[in-house]
């Protein structure tokens, strides 16, 4: 009997410690699922309110290659030319097929981010400001050319369109002005007399009372644009941001009309925007832990 109870005893002693860890573990754990879904709430609630007017209609997942698209132009159907961050290929991407259907190279690596298409000439731009121009892009040899502008690195080009009405193309930068935190500048490039205007034609003036209400603590950080497109039916003009998904849109003279809020589930990353000629909207997206994709949206 004796020995039953100091058996009883020792397995006591020893279960003791790990009940008293699994206990604790336990407590652990709760808090820290407790600590990441007050995170998670947190993050919620301090994400902006998403403008309801913005409905998606479809969505594309691209390629592994086009993980990191940075340009997108409606080129007719179901096809769009695209570009990426890293790579001086314009990509032609099918969304009937989900299949890209063309590589057209044109340059070598780079940091490309915005794509533009006149006719049968494509133009491409790097965040530096350098323009190429791809001509016959869709051809078996397209004729390429670059061209320097006044902007640099520390401008961070990312837009790029073609205004079809001033025959030019309209560059909108994401980075600071020189000078001047109060506007970011959209600048022009005749394709005409291929010459850049070193001034700004339109500015995106930080102070408007369409920026009110946002949340950044920083007025250079209200808009960071990274694409541009022009209405094909109204001639307004639009503007998206990627970093915290946003879509302005202007009148040809640069009124601001509305500022939409896009949902980061949707639109991890907008970085490209294309037009349909009777006015459908695509928005494509950076994949941001996952594919990169074209979403087709309804603005009511």
């Amino acid at each position: 009997m004796k020995s039953i109870l100091k058996l009883m005893v020792v397995l006591s002693v020893v279960a003791w410690p790990q009940v008293f860890c699994n206990d604790i573990q336990g407590g652990v754990g709760k808090e820290a699922i407790a600590a990441g879904e007050d995170k998670k709430r947190k993050k919620k609630k301090n994400k902006e309110a998403v403008s309801k007017e913005v409905t998606v209609l479809d969505r594309w997942e691209l390629p592994d290659v086009l993980t990191e698209i940075s340009g997108l132009e409606h080129l007719g159907g179901t096809r769009f030319a695209c570009i990426q961050d890293e790579q001086g290929t314009i990509f032609i991407y099918n969304t009937a097929s989900r299949q890209i259907e063309k590589e057209v190279p044109f340059a070598g690596a780079g940091d490309f981010e915005g794509i533009a298409v006149a006719g049968n000439t494509a133009w491409v731009v790097q965040s530096d400001g350098k323009l190429y121009e791809v001509n016959n892009f869709e051809s078996a040899k397209p004729a390429v050319r670059s061209y320097t502008t006044t902007l640099t690195a520390g401008h961070d080009v990312e837009g790029l369109t073609y205004d079809k009405k001033e025959d030019r193309l309209l560059l909108a930068i994401k980075g600071r002005e020189p000078g001047s935190s109060d506007y970011k500048g959209i600048y022009a490039f005749d394709t005409g007399t291929r010459k850049f205007a070193p001034d700004p034609v339109l500015k995106i003036n930080l102070a408007d009372p369409v920026f009110q209400g946002l949340k950044e603590k920083k007025r250079n950080s209200l808009m960071q644009p990274s694409e541009i497109e022009i209405h094909p039916q109204t001639g307004d003009i639009y503007v998206s941001e990627g970093a915290s998904p946003k879509l302005l849109v202007m009148d040809a003279d640069g009124q601001k009309k509305k500022l939409y809020t896009l949902d980061p589930d949707d639109f991890p990353q907008s970085e490209g925007l294309a037009f349909t000629p009777e006015g459908e909207l695509f928005i494509s997206n950076e994949g941001k832990g996952g594919k990169g994709t074209i979403v087709k949206v309804a603005i009511d």
